[in-house]
């Protein structure tokens, strides 16, 4: 029951603050915002910092898992990286995301698809829903792994290890 009053507690706090913000702040509601918003996963910086960030505070790895934080690398398309939180996953390499800031400036998208497409099954290379186009993009980006909030656990049968 505690924890259910934490995160009551964090979203109530969460809205409140996301209410005071002047209009043009919500126009640009980034993914590390709204990561830290819906995920128990609380870490700051740029989302292209959230892996290292995470080290020695949260279980990381390879495997999706509902509540993890799917970590992008930054490139030159997207220098400050990306974060998504894993809402569903619908088998080995395919997912469903909730993320904000990546089809347009702000734009919260919840329950999209993501899709494993790196040779080795690994997930460190990404193709992700994209509005504009109304199809995964043409793109894969580059990912770090996946981080699990303390409420999620990495080990599972057949786990493919944490790096």
């Amino acid at each position: 029951m505690p924890h259910m009053l934490k995160n009551m507690v964090a979203a109530f706090i969460a809205l409140v603050s996301f209410a005071a913000l002047p209009t043009a702040a919500h126009a640009r509601l980034q993914c590390v915002t709204y990561a830290r918003q819906i995920s128990d996963v609380q870490i700051s910086g740029n989302a292209r910092d959230w892996w290292s960030n995470a080290e020695g505070r949260y279980e990381r790895g390879e495997e999706p898992k509902a509540g993890a934080v799917l970590a992008f690398s930054g490139t030159r398309a997207m220098p400050y990286g990306h974060v998504a939180v894993v809402r569903k996953i619908v088998d080995d390499r395919h997912i469903l995301i909730d993320h904000a800031n990546w089809s347009g400036p702000g734009m919260v998208e919840r329950g999209v698809m993501a899709v494993d497409v790196s040779a080795a099954g690994d997930w460190s290379e990404v193709r992700v829903w994209y509005a504009p186009t109304r199809s995964v993009g043409l793109r894969a980006s580059p990912a770090k792994g996946f981080i699990y909030p303390h409420t999620v656990t990495a080990k599972a049968e057949g786990n493919k290890g944490q790096s």
